[in-house]
Parts: structure tokens; C-alpha cells; sequence
């Protein structure tokens, strides 16, 4: 009985020692939102920090696939009223390393598709962290004088293994994310 007592406390000791690194993680968040106009469009930038923990670096190197979904959404202030939606984005980065050819892939859907090698992981860790001049919506549908609000959210998409392999690899899932909605109020 003693033995099995013992067995139960490693047990959860280990459970323990397992999910204390992940009480102290930093939680995903957006930083440096910025917005600007071109003369034809309302534009916003901004970036994703503290998303990447280290066995999520292990992961991407040992080649599975990683997406990050963004969400922008830009609505007009309504007094005492729900609030209009004029636009909503959704744009997904994804990333995997080829162990062959030593190059990260990145893939870009949403507004503009397009794909990216690099050899540097950290170059490729800030190009699907950062969103660059993202066009919002038409400055002609920006009424003078009115108020409006832009949301922004992002989150890693959870992982799917073939078959069963989830089982195996539970661990996967302690590195899913999602930054909370960022609200950035503004006039025109």
C-alpha cells in the first residue's frame, strides 16, 4: 500500500513540476498598433510579442505546422445603438521547417496570398509576428466627424495530427494561444 501511495505522489508531483513553467509563461499579446492612411485607405500595423514558448520552437523545427490566425475588425459608434460593422479581416500565417532543405516555409492567405523561404528562424519568427500596413477599408467609407473602433485579435490555430498521434503527443495543446480583443477608439 505504501509503494502505491508513493507512486500516486510522484505522480502528482510530476504533474505538478510539468504545468508550473506554464503558470510563469507570458501571455501572448499585441503590441505596437499603429494606424495611418495612404491618401486611399485606412491602414493598421502591429505585432504579436511572446507567442513563440521553446517547446513550441521544437515543435516548428521538428517540422509541424504552425498558423496563426489574425482578426481586424473596424466598426462605427453608434450612441445607444449596436455598434456597425464596416469590414472584418481574417488573415492566416502559417509556418514549417523543411528538414531537408534547411528553410522555413511561410504562407500568407488573407488579403494579399503569397509564400516566403528563410533560412533564419528568427527572421521567420518576426515575419509571422508582424502585420505591416493592413488595409483596413476605403477611407470614402469614413464618415467626417464619426466615431469608430477597431478590434484586433490573434491566435495560434490548434494543432491536428494525423490519426491518433493527439493522444500521444497531448503536450501540443499547452501551446495554443489567443491574445485577447485589442480595442483602439479613433475619429475621423
Amino acid at each position: 500500500m505504501n509503494q502505491r501511495k508513493a507512486g500516486i505522489f510522484f505522480f502528482i508531483l510530476l504533474l505538478i513540476g510539468a504545468w508550473v513553467p506554464f503558470a510563469w509563461a507570458k501571455e501572448a499579446s499585441l503590441t505596437d498598433i499603429a494606424l495611418a492612411e495612404d491618401g486611399e485607405s485606412l491602414l493598421v500595423s502591429f505585432r504579436v510579442t511572446d507567442c513563440f514558448t521553446e517547446e513550441m520552437n521544437r515543435a516548428i523545427e521538428s517540422g509541424i505546422n504552425a498558423t496563426f490566425t489574425y482578426f481586424v475588425g473596424l466598426y462605427e459608434k453608434k450612441n445607444m445603438r449596436l455598434d456597425r460593422r464596416l469590414t472584418s479581416i481574417k488573415l492566416n500565417r502559417s509556418i514549417k521547417y523543411d528538414n531537408l532543405k534547411k528553410i522555413y516555409e511561410l504562407r500568407f492567405a488573407g488579403q494579399s496570398d503569397k509564400t516566403l523561404t528563410m533560412k533564419d528562424f528568427e527572421e521567420a519568427k518576426d515575419a509571422m509576428t508582424e502585420v505591416k500596413r493592413l488595409k483596413v477599408t476605403p477611407l470614402t467609407n469614413l464618415k467626417e466627424g464619426s466615431r469608430y473602433q477597431l478590434r484586433l485579435m490573434a491566435e495560434l490555430d490548434k494543432i491536428r495530427l494525423p490519426l491518433y498521434l493527439h493522444y500521444v503527443f497531448f503536450f501540443l495543446s499547452l501551446w495554443d494561444f489567443a491574445t485577447p480583443w485589442y480595442k483602439v477608439d479613433f475619429s475621423y
